[in-house]
C-alpha cells in the first residue's frame, strides 16, 4: 500500500463549509495488470458502444473461482457452509468457525474490496454489507448500476457507513448538476493520480470507469463512474486523520472500480494509487490574485466579506475554490476540464437562466449561479461562478464571472476569452 506521508499534524486555518474552521484535462484511463509500474492493455470492451439503454454486458472473460462465485449469492452461503465444512474435516483440515473461513466470506461489493482496504476504514469492527446486483436500470434518465452499502457497528451500535455507487453522470436531466459538483468536485479535492480518471478527499471519492468497458457517453450521459462516500461532506476533519481517511478512500476507491470491471466483464485493472497531493488548506485571501489565479482580481466591495480561500489540488478532473470568512463557505468557482464529467451541466446551460454570450462560447447566469461553456483544444469545458451562502447574490456573480471566464482560460491555454451581458 502507498499511503500519503505528510505531515499527519497540520490543521488547516480558516473557514468550513457550515462548520467552524480557523489544471489540465484529466488524463485518460490507462489500467493496469496489478504490478506496479507496468501498464496492461486496456479494458476490452463486452459491448458495443451504448445507443440508448444497453443490456449488461456478457461475463466472457477472466472471473473468480466457481466456489466464489457461488458463494457471492448470500442465500446459498449457509447451506454451502455445511457441506464445505464437512469436506474439510473429512480430508484431515480442521475448522475452527464456518465463519471465519475465508472461502465463505467473498469480499465485500462485488468481491472487489480487499482486507486492508476494509481494514484501514473500519479496522476491526463488526461489519454489515448490502449489495445490489450490478446492471443497469431499464429507465433511461435512471444511468444507475447499483450500490453497495457498508455498515460498521461497535456492539449493536452503528458507527459508521461507507457507500459505493456506480452509475453514469447524467448529462440531460440536471440531477447531478448541483449535488454531485458540490460533493466530489470540492475544494477539498486532490488528484488520484496521473492513470486515475478520479479525485479524492477524507469523505468522498470518485473514479471513471474506461469507455472501452462501458461504452462512450451518448446524449443523456457523461462518464460511468464509481463514487464513494464516508460521512457527511461539508465538515472540515479536525481530527489530524484527514490524510490516513483519505488514502483509505483512495484505495477503496481503486479496489471497488477494479472489482465492477470485473463484474462487467471487462478485463484489466487500475493501479493502486500512488502518493496524492498535499492536503488543500484555507489560506488568507490575495485579492490580486484570487483563489490562486494570476490576473483575477477580487473587486473591492467583495474583499471584506472573503477573507479566506481554499483551492483543490491541481490535475484532476476539475479545480474548484471556496472562499468564505471564519466560519462560512459563501462562494464557490469551479472550472471542469474533463469532457466526461462537464456534461452534468448540459441541462443547466441550455435553460439555467439569462443567456450570457462570450467571444469563445457561451452560458447562461442565474440568481445564485451563473455557468458557462467553452471548447477548446481539449474538448468541452465548464466554468461555474456561485454562491453558497449569500443572499445578494448576483451582485458577486455578475461582477465576477467576467473576470473569472477571462483568468481561467488563460490558465488553461484556452484564451483569449471575455463574456457579455445581456442590456439590464
Amino acid at each position: 500500500m502507498t499511503t500519503d506521508d505528510n505531515d499527519p499534524t497540520a490543521t488547516p486555518a480558516g473557514p468550513t463549509e457550515h462548520g467552524p474552521g480557523g489544471g489540465g484535462t484529466a488524463p485518460a484511463a490507462r489500467p493496469a495488470d496489478g504490478r506496479q509500474g507496468e501498464s496492461a492493455p486496456a479494458p476490452e470492451p463486452a459491448a458495443a458502444p451504448r445507443a440508448g439503454v444497453p443490456a449488461p454486458p456478457p461475463r466472457t472473460v477472466a472471473r473468480p473461482s466457481w466456489i466464489r462465485r457461488v458463494l457471492r449469492h448470500r442465500t446459498v452461503v449457509t447451506a454451502t457452509a455445511a457441506g464445505l465444512v464437512g469436506v474439510l474435516l473429512g480430508a484431515g483440515t480442521v475448522a475452527w468457525r464456518t465463519d471465519t473461513l475465508p472461502l465463505l466470506k467473498p469480499d465485500p461489493c462485488w468481491d472487489s474490496l480487499r482486507e486492508g482496504s476494509v481494514s484501514a476504514l473500519f479496522g476491526d469492527r463488526r461489519l454489515e454489507v448490502e449489495e445490489q446486483r450490478l446492471r443497469r436500470d431499464p429507465s433511461p434518465a435512471a444511468l444507475h448500476y447499483g450500490q453497495c452499502r457498508i455498515t460498521s457497528f461497535k456492539g449493536e451500535e452503528a458507527r459508521e457507513q461507507v457507500t459505493i455507487r456506480v452509475h453514469a453522470l447524467d448529462a440531460m436531466y440536471g440531477k447531478d448538476g448541483r449535488i454531485w459538483p458540490a460533493e466530489y468536485l470540492s475544494s477539498r479535492m486532490v488528484a488520484l493520480g496521473a492513470d486515475l480518471p478520479g479525485m479524492v478527499s477524507a469523505s468522498r471519492a470518485w473514479l471513471a470507469l474506461p469507455e472501452s468497458c462501458v461504452g462512450r457517453p451518448g446524449l443523456s450521459d457523461g462518464s460511468t463512474v464509481v463514487d464513494v462516500a464516508r460521512g457527511e461532506h461539508h465538515f472540515d476533519n479536525s481530527s489530524g486523520r484527514d490524510r490516513e481517511e483519505r488514502a483509505a478512500l483512495a484505495r477503496v476507491v481503486v479496489d471497488a472500480a477494479n472489482g465492477v470491471m470485473r463484474e462487467l466483464g471487462c478485463r484489466g485493472t487500475y493501479s493502486a494509487p500512488g502518493k496524492l497531493s498535499d492536503l488543500p488548506k484555507w489560506e488568507e485571501t490575495q485579492p490580486d490574485t484570487f483563489c490562486g489565479v494570476k490576473g483575477l482580481a477580487l473587486p473591492a466591495p467583495h474583499r471584506k466579506w472573503l477573507t479566506y480561500s481554499r483551492v483543490s489540488g491541481e490535475g484532476g478532473a476539475a479545480r474548484t475554490c471556496d472562499a468564505g470568512e471564519k466560519v462560512y463557505v459563501a462562494v464557490r468557482m469551479s472550472t471542469i476540464v474533463d469532457p466526461g464529467v462537464s456534461g452534468i451541466h448540459t441541462m443547466e446551460l441550455g435553460r439555467g437562466g439569462d443567456p450570457v454570450k462570450g467571444t469563445k462560447g457561451s452560458g447562461v447566469i442565474g440568481p445564485n449561479r451563473a455557468t458557462y461553456h467553452m471548447t477548446c483544444q481539449t474538448g468541452s469545458v465548464v466554468m461555474t461562478v456561485e454562491t453558497v451562502d449569500r443572499t445578494d447574490s448576483k451582485g458577486f456573480i455578475r461582477d465576477m464571472l467576467p473576470r473569472y471566464v477571462r483568468a481561467e482560460a488563460e490558465r488553461i491555454g484556452c484564451g483569449p476569452a471575455e463574456v457579455e451581458f445581456p442590456a439590464p
